[in-house]
Protein backbone atom coordinates (compact mmCIF):
# COMPACT_ATOMS: atom_id res chain seq x y z
CA UNK A 1 0.00 0.00 0.00
CA UNK A 2 0.98 3.66 -0.68
CA UNK A 3 1.85 6.39 1.32
CA UNK A 4 -1.15 9.01 2.33
CA UNK A 5 -0.04 12.32 1.50
CA UNK A 6 -2.29 15.79 2.47
CA UNK A 7 -1.44 18.12 -0.18
CA UNK A 8 -2.13 21.61 -1.40
CA UNK A 9 -0.46 24.88 -1.88
CA UNK A 10 -1.07 27.49 0.84
CA UNK A 11 -0.50 30.93 2.27
CA UNK A 12 1.84 31.83 5.07
CA UNK A 13 -0.90 32.52 7.21
CA UNK A 14 -2.48 28.76 6.59
CA UNK A 15 -5.11 29.38 4.17
CA UNK A 16 -5.76 27.42 0.58
CA UNK A 17 -7.72 29.99 -0.58
CA UNK A 18 -9.98 33.60 0.83
CA UNK A 19 -13.49 33.34 2.17
CA UNK A 20 -14.94 33.38 -1.46
CA UNK A 21 -13.16 30.11 -2.41
CA UNK A 22 -10.70 32.67 -4.55
CA UNK A 23 -6.47 31.52 -4.92
CA UNK A 24 -5.21 34.86 -5.81
CA UNK A 25 -1.33 34.77 -5.74
CA UNK A 26 -1.14 31.46 -4.53
CA UNK A 27 -0.36 29.53 -7.74
CA UNK A 28 1.59 32.51 -9.12
CA UNK A 29 4.75 29.99 -8.36
CA UNK A 30 3.45 27.87 -11.32
CA UNK A 31 4.06 30.67 -13.77
CA UNK A 32 7.44 31.48 -12.03
CA UNK A 33 9.85 30.06 -14.26
CA UNK A 34 11.24 28.58 -17.44
CA UNK A 35 10.96 24.68 -17.04
CA UNK A 36 7.17 23.13 -18.29
CA UNK A 37 5.82 21.10 -15.65
CA UNK A 38 3.58 19.10 -17.65
CA UNK A 39 3.21 18.21 -21.21
CA UNK A 40 0.66 21.36 -22.03
CA UNK A 41 3.91 23.57 -21.23
CA UNK A 42 1.33 26.07 -19.49
CA UNK A 43 2.88 25.68 -16.29
CA UNK A 44 6.38 26.70 -16.25
CA UNK A 45 8.60 26.67 -12.74
CA UNK A 46 11.59 26.91 -11.64
CA UNK A 47 13.98 24.02 -12.12
CA UNK A 48 14.35 23.47 -7.78
CA UNK A 49 10.61 23.22 -8.08
CA UNK A 50 10.51 20.76 -11.35
CA UNK A 51 12.83 18.92 -9.58
CA UNK A 52 11.03 18.13 -6.38
CA UNK A 53 7.09 18.35 -7.95
CA UNK A 54 7.52 16.59 -11.09
CA UNK A 55 8.75 13.22 -8.94
CA UNK A 56 5.75 13.63 -6.28
CA UNK A 57 2.78 13.99 -9.49
CA UNK A 58 4.38 10.91 -11.06
CA UNK A 59 4.44 8.88 -8.02
CA UNK A 60 0.44 10.12 -7.70
CA UNK A 61 -2.16 7.32 -8.36
CA UNK A 62 -5.33 8.40 -6.97
CA UNK A 63 -6.32 12.13 -5.33
CA UNK A 64 -9.08 12.10 -3.19
CA UNK A 65 -11.10 15.90 -3.19
CA UNK A 66 -14.35 17.11 -1.59
CA UNK A 67 -17.50 17.57 -3.08
CA UNK A 68 -16.77 21.39 -3.17
CA UNK A 69 -13.55 21.45 -4.68
CA UNK A 70 -15.18 19.25 -7.50
CA UNK A 71 -18.01 21.47 -7.94
CA UNK A 72 -15.43 23.95 -8.13
CA UNK A 73 -13.49 22.95 -10.92
CA UNK A 74 -16.73 21.78 -12.90
CA UNK A 75 -14.60 18.20 -12.36
CA UNK A 76 -11.34 19.19 -14.31
CA UNK A 77 -13.60 18.67 -17.53
CA UNK A 78 -13.84 14.85 -16.49
CA UNK A 79 -9.89 14.51 -16.90
CA UNK A 80 -7.88 14.24 -13.32
CA UNK A 81 -5.48 17.20 -12.54
CA UNK A 82 -1.77 16.61 -13.13
CA UNK A 83 -1.97 13.83 -14.93
CA UNK A 84 -3.57 11.64 -12.27
CA UNK A 85 -5.11 8.19 -12.83
CA UNK A 86 -8.43 8.19 -10.51
CA UNK A 87 -10.19 11.22 -8.46
CA UNK A 88 -12.12 10.03 -5.31
CA UNK A 89 -14.58 12.74 -4.87
CA UNK A 90 -16.11 12.47 -0.63
CA UNK A 91 -19.73 13.39 -1.37
CA UNK A 92 -23.16 12.90 0.69
CA UNK A 93 -24.84 13.41 -2.93
CA UNK A 94 -24.59 11.28 -5.93
CA UNK A 95 -22.40 11.97 -8.73
CA UNK A 96 -24.23 14.85 -10.96
CA UNK A 97 -26.45 13.49 -13.45
CA UNK A 98 -24.55 14.68 -16.58
CA UNK A 99 -21.30 13.22 -15.28
CA UNK A 100 -19.83 10.82 -17.62
CA UNK A 101 -19.54 7.65 -15.09
CA UNK A 102 -16.91 6.35 -17.78
CA UNK A 103 -14.38 9.02 -16.70
CA UNK A 104 -11.89 8.07 -13.49
CA UNK A 105 -13.71 9.76 -10.83
CA UNK A 106 -15.26 7.86 -8.19
CA UNK A 107 -17.66 9.03 -5.84
CA UNK A 108 -18.10 7.96 -2.22
CA UNK A 109 -19.63 8.63 1.20
CA UNK A 110 -17.35 8.87 4.28
CA UNK A 111 -13.52 9.66 4.48
CA UNK A 112 -12.63 6.23 5.37
CA UNK A 113 -14.86 4.64 2.36
CA UNK A 114 -12.92 7.21 0.65
CA UNK A 115 -9.57 6.12 1.79
CA UNK A 116 -10.33 2.55 1.32
CA UNK A 117 -11.49 3.16 -2.34
CA UNK A 118 -8.33 5.32 -2.83
CA UNK A 119 -6.01 2.71 -1.48
CA UNK A 120 -7.48 0.19 -3.39
CA UNK A 121 -7.18 1.85 -6.90
CA UNK A 122 -3.58 3.39 -6.01
CA UNK A 123 -1.70 0.02 -5.21
CA UNK A 124 1.24 0.85 -4.30
CA UNK A 125 1.63 4.27 -5.51
CA UNK A 126 0.79 7.31 -3.55
CA UNK A 127 -2.66 8.51 -2.58
CA UNK A 128 -2.91 12.34 -2.54
CA UNK A 129 -5.54 13.92 -0.25
CA UNK A 130 -6.43 17.78 -1.06
CA UNK A 131 -5.87 19.66 1.93
CA UNK A 132 -9.34 21.59 3.24
CA UNK A 133 -12.09 20.03 5.11
CA UNK A 134 -11.51 16.59 3.90
CA UNK A 135 -7.83 16.31 4.28
CA UNK A 136 -8.80 17.33 7.94
CA UNK A 137 -11.37 15.07 8.61
CA UNK A 138 -8.79 12.37 7.29
CA UNK A 139 -5.86 13.72 9.44
CA UNK A 140 -8.10 13.53 12.56
CA UNK A 141 -8.85 9.70 11.97
CA UNK A 142 -5.38 9.25 11.57
CA UNK A 143 -4.75 8.19 7.97
CA UNK A 144 -2.27 10.56 6.77
CA UNK A 145 1.35 9.45 6.45
CA UNK A 146 2.88 13.00 5.38
CA UNK A 147 1.93 16.75 5.00
CA UNK A 148 3.14 17.93 2.00
CA UNK A 149 2.59 21.94 1.44
CA UNK A 150 3.87 24.78 -0.92
CA UNK A 151 4.05 27.60 0.94
CA UNK A 152 3.77 31.21 -0.91
CA UNK A 153 4.72 34.46 -0.06
CA UNK A 154 1.19 35.86 0.47
CA UNK A 155 -1.24 36.51 3.87
CA UNK A 156 -4.85 36.14 3.21
CA UNK A 157 -5.97 36.91 6.89
CA UNK A 158 -9.26 34.37 6.80
CA UNK A 159 -10.48 32.15 4.25
CA UNK A 160 -10.24 28.45 3.98
CA UNK A 161 -7.74 26.79 6.49
CA UNK A 162 -5.31 23.91 5.17
CA UNK A 163 -6.15 21.62 7.69
CA UNK A 164 -9.67 22.25 7.70
CA UNK A 165 -11.68 22.67 10.96
CA UNK A 166 -9.42 19.98 12.73
CA UNK A 167 -9.66 21.06 16.50
CA UNK A 168 -7.20 18.57 17.78
CA UNK A 169 -3.68 18.86 18.30
CA UNK A 170 -1.80 16.85 15.83
CA UNK A 171 2.51 16.04 16.12
CA UNK A 172 4.61 16.12 12.89
CA UNK A 173 7.92 15.20 12.89
CA UNK A 174 10.83 17.87 11.76
CA UNK A 175 10.50 18.54 7.37
CA UNK A 176 12.19 16.01 5.61
CA UNK A 177 12.03 18.09 2.50
CA UNK A 178 12.80 21.85 2.83
CA UNK A 179 13.47 23.49 -0.74
CA UNK A 180 13.07 27.19 -2.05
CA UNK A 181 12.03 27.56 -5.89
CA UNK A 182 10.64 30.48 -7.17
CA UNK A 183 7.86 32.19 -4.74
CA UNK A 184 7.03 29.46 -3.66
CA UNK A 185 8.78 26.89 -0.09
CA UNK A 186 7.83 23.15 -0.62
CA UNK A 187 7.75 21.48 2.39
CA UNK A 188 6.80 18.16 3.90
CA UNK A 189 6.64 16.63 7.02
CA UNK A 190 6.09 13.17 8.04
CA UNK A 191 3.20 12.52 10.38
CA UNK A 192 4.11 11.62 14.31
CA UNK A 193 2.30 7.95 15.15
Amino acid sequence: MGKVVMYSTVSVDGFIADENDQVGPLFDWLSSGDIPLDETGEVKVSQASYDYTRPYWDQIGVTVVGRHLFDMTDGWGGKPPGGIDHVVVVSHRPMPESWDPETPFHFVDGVEAAMAKAQKLAGDRTVEIAAGDVGGQVLAAGLVDEVAMDVTPVVFGSGKRYFGSVAAQHLLEDPHVVIQGNRVLHLRYRVRR
